[in-house]
Formats: C-alpha cells, structure tokens, sequence
C-alpha cells in the first residue's frame, strides 16, 4: 500500500498538464560521465525516466550508467537550499516541486531503491529546469510578443551540471549562470530591498484624480499622499499628518518624482498620483517581471555598444565598461511600440530622405491628403509612380495610394531631421533625429511611430565614427550644408541593444519608470501561471 501511495504521488508530481514537460528535441550534446562516489546508489529505471519526455533527462543518467547521483548529503542539501532560496531571485520554488522534494528528503532513511531512484530522478529533473530558467527566463519572448527580436539563448543543463558535481563545485553553479549585468544585479538588491518595506497598512488607500496640488494647498489628500511618502521612506521622521502642502512634504514628493522618472517640480499631478498609487505587492511584482526580462537578454555585452532603455527614454553610449555619452530619445507610442532589437550599427547616413512606411501613409498621409492635396508638398514630399515618375497632387488616386512611393527631400525639417544610424533589423526601424525637436526636453517621450529619435544626433555621428580628420565637427557641418545624401560606414564595432526595463536599484534606492506599454503585469501573471 505504501508503494501504491508513493507511485500516485509521482503521478500526481508529472502529470499535471501545465506542469508536463515540453518535448526537447532529440539532437542532446552527449554528457560527459559522472563520477560517483561511495554513497547509496540504486538502479534508474528508464522507464520511469521515459514518463518525464525529456532527452536532457535521459542523457544524464546515461552518463551514470543509469545509478542514481544524489546519494551524497551535502550535494542533495545544496540542491534543495538553492530551490528553496528560488523566491529571492524571483521565482516561485513550487515551480521546481520544492515541497515535496522536501518531504522526501525527511524520509529519506526510509525510502527502498524504487522511492530513492524517483527521488533522485525529481531532483536532477526540477535543478536543471531551475538552471534553466535562470539561465534564460522561465517564458519564451517569442511566444510572447511578435515585436521582440532576440536570439535564442541555448543552454546544456546537462554538461554544466555535471562538469560542477563532479568537480564538488556546486556552490557556484547557480551564481555562474545568471546575467552578470549591473542592471541585473541592482534587480535582485531591488527585490531584497521591496522585501525590507514592511506589509502596508494602506494599500487600499489609493488617491483619486484631483487638481494638481502645489506649494501651501490644502487638501485632504494630503493626508495619505504623506503616508504613503512616510511608507517608501521619500520623507523621513514623523509627520503630523496635516492636509497642507508644507515644505517638508514639498521636497520628499520632488525625491520620490526622480525616483519614477517624473517632472522633479514638485507639483503633485496626476502622473506622481499614479506613482503613489502603487502598492508594495505590485512594485514587488513589477521588479519580478524585469528579473524574467533580463535572463532573455545577452548574458555577455560587447566591448562597445548603444543600450537603449525604451521606457526610461534613454541611451547610454558605453565603450570599454565606461559610459562615454548619454542622449534624450524619444520612443515609439504604445499603439506604435519600438521593438526588442540587439544588432549591430553599421551606417550614418547624413542627410537623408524619408519614404512614407505603410503605417504612416495608412493613418496619416491619406486621410489627410483627401482632405487637402497640398498636404505633402507642403512637407516637401514627393510622390513617386511605379516606374519611378513624379506624379502631381492633382493626379494622385486615392482609391490606390498603395501604388505610390512618397519621398521626403533631405532637409532640416526632414522627419528623420539630418541624420540616420542603420542597423540590420526586421522591423524597418532605425535610430534618427527629428524635426520635433523640441520633444527632449518632455518627460513624456513615447511620441514616435516606433523609431527611436536621438537628441543631438551630430554630436553623436562624430562620436561613432571617431575620425577627427575626415568627420569632425566643421567636416560634419558642411556635409549637413550640401544637403546632399552621404552614406558612411561605421568601422568601430558598436552592438545595439534595443531593450525594455521599468526598474531596478541605485545606491539602495528603488528606481522605477512608468510601464508605457503596458507589459509588467502581463509578464508576471504569466510567470506564476
């Protein structure tokens, strides 16, 4: 009856649909062998490892001759350590069956060969699959977003694993293969630091819309606004709670705005409303989201490369580990998002010209063209037929606008402004300046169609193409001055890393940005499904 007991638990443990294993491709780099030491070993019975539909399973115990592994202590308790602490890297360790892992090990002692050899079998199956999600997430962005360009991270759990037990390191293995970025690494001093808040007394206190709030106000609002300043410690001490806007309050609402990537002024509107109204539970899930995010990513960057942070609007220029230029971008709106990208910038094209993507001629051009047809040679574009003639306003069909090309003249007011940088994509999407120019200085910047706009792009071209003789500045100037397409290579090797992160620490702060497309809540609720 005990066995009988024990075998629907394994049932019970591997059948659960959404917890069955998908089907790993049979082309599984062989295991090296694993060196077994004195400890109870028992028989593997591979048609219990054939239950499990994993190849990466059956390698393993191939490479022990089918011996169960886990027979010494110390390893075993590693093991089980590592997925109990799966929470603090944010995980879920009932993903990884921990409890009932736990279970089996108090009653290990008791367990014949049959019970011991399954035990061994969840304990490899649930550590790799650990492994692997630290490795290179949990979800696949692929079947997540159609926008996200990324490539796939392979992982040989197997060899990794084995190369770790057998040379008795294992207390490093889990440290080794997670990111090594610093934005990963202040993710997780985020997720410790939200676990340091105490459980809030009031989360369901949230702040309604009202008019903006300034210096000397008063409002009753006032009274949770401070709370809630008190809670994420922005204002420090006690306060006596009062509904007046008071300086003190003044000052911790401008920390607590530049940690959200707010208008610091400190006038209370309903963007730092919408801040404040986040609670504990749900930063904490947001940081969780970021952490899945960041095992997609390349674990290792290139020497030189342009990382752009979508949802902070920022691009940072880093060469040899340092940051050598930052810029203002804008971004593309949520109905138009810029894409996941990590490629390679390859070309500056000073000057260019601008055709009209599909989009753009589908929700703007048209519609405004049949209302006046001025409209685009007002904006100095031309319209193209198939055999490449100029077809007039007047003769322009607009039943067939798909049949013509639509170029903008190179020019200060180009919608792409004097400067281009491409890089191989699928997206048609590239990095340039703009005739709006006076976006930068907004806080607000997902304005685009889903390029990204850089500020001061000139600054940035010489920057790049570091060549002070034949692209200085008055050289730049006066190619800008001919107003005539100029194309140059890149010759220094620069990675593009298009990515999306909305938080993360910095000098035990927590750092967050506003979710502008509307992904963390999605991600997480998918991470715990």
């Amino acid at each position: 009856m005990k066995k009988f007991y024990f075998f629907l638990l394994i049932c019970s443990i591997i059948s659960c649909k959404k917890e069955t294993p998908k089907p790993i491709p049979v082309q599984v780099k062989k295991a090296p062998p694993i060196i077994l030491t004195d400890e109870r070993k028992v028989e593997v019975d591979t048609a219990l490892l054939s239950t499990f539909k994993s190849e990466t399973l059956k390698q393993f115990y191939s490479a022990s001759e089918n011996k169960s592994v886990w027979g010494n202590l110390k390893k075993r308790k590693y093991v089980l350590s590592q997925l109990e602490k799966a929470a603090e890297l944010g995980l879920d360790p009932e993903d990884y069956k921990t409890s009932q892992l736990l279970k089996l090990e108090s009653r290990i002692s008791k367990l014949n060969d049959t019970e011991l050899a399954t035990y061994d079998i969840l304990l490899t199956y649930n550590f790799e699959k650990y492994l692997k999600h630290l490795y290179q997430g949990k979800l696949d962005p692929k079947k997540l977003y159609t926008d996200w360009d990324l490539d796939e991270k392979t992982f040989d759990a197997n060899t990794i694993l084995i190369k770790a037990f057998n040379k008795n390191k294992l207390d490093s293995v889990v440290e080794n293969i997670q990111p090594k970025s610093e934005t990963y690494k202040q993710l997780l001093k985020s997720l410790e630091l939200i676990n340091s808040f105490p459980d809030e007394d009031i989360e369901a206190a949230n702040i309604g819309s009202l008019k903006k709030i300034t210096v000397k106000d008063t409002n009753t609002a006032l009274i949770t606004i401070k709370k809630k300043l008190l809670f994420w410690k922005d204002m420090s001490g006690k306060d006596s709670l009062t509904n007046i806007y008071d300086q003190k309050t003044f000052e911790s609402i401008k920390k607590f705005q530049a940690r959200h990537g707010l208008a610091d002024d400190g006038v209370i509107g309903q963007g730092t409303i919408n801040a404040l109204n986040y609670s504990k539970e749900r930063r904490k899930q947001q940081i969780i989201a970021n952490l899945e995010r960041w095992r997609w990513y390349p674990n290792e960057l290139a020497e030189n490369y342009f990382i752009i942070n979508i949802p902070d609007y920022s691009l940072n220029v880093v060469e040899n580990q340092d940051t050598t230029l930052v810029r203002n971008v804008v971004v593309g709106t949520s109905k138009r998002k810029t894409p996941i990208i990590t490629s390679v910038l390859k070309t500056v094209v000073f000057n260019p010209t601008w055709t009209v993507p599909p989009t753009i001629l589908k929700e703007d051009v048209v519609p405004a063209m049949k209302k006046n047809r001025n409209y685009l040679a007002k904006k100095n574009i031309t319209i193209y037929d198939s055999s490449g003639n100029v077809v007039e306003p007047s003769a322009w069909n607009e039943n067939r606008p798909n049949s013509y090309r639509y170029v903008q003249s190179p020019g200060y007011n180009n919608s792409l402004g004097l400067m281009k940088i491409l890089f191989p994509n699928h997206h048609s999407v590239y990095l340039h300046d703009t005739n709006h120019r006076s976006n930068f200085v907004r806080t607000n910047r997902s304005l685009s169609s889903g390029c990204v706009r850089v500020e001061n792009p000139l600054e940035l071209a010489e920057h790049i193409l570091d060549d002070s003789e034949r692209f200085s500045k008055v050289k730049i100037d006066t190619i800008i001055a001919s107003k005539k397409t100029t194309s140059i290579r890149i010759t220094k090797k620069y990675a593009l890393y298009q990515w999306y992160w909305t938080a993360w620490s910095k000098k035990n702060q927590l750092i967050f940005r506003a979710d502008i497309y509307n992904l963390d809540s999605e991600l997480y609720n998918n991470l715990r499904n």
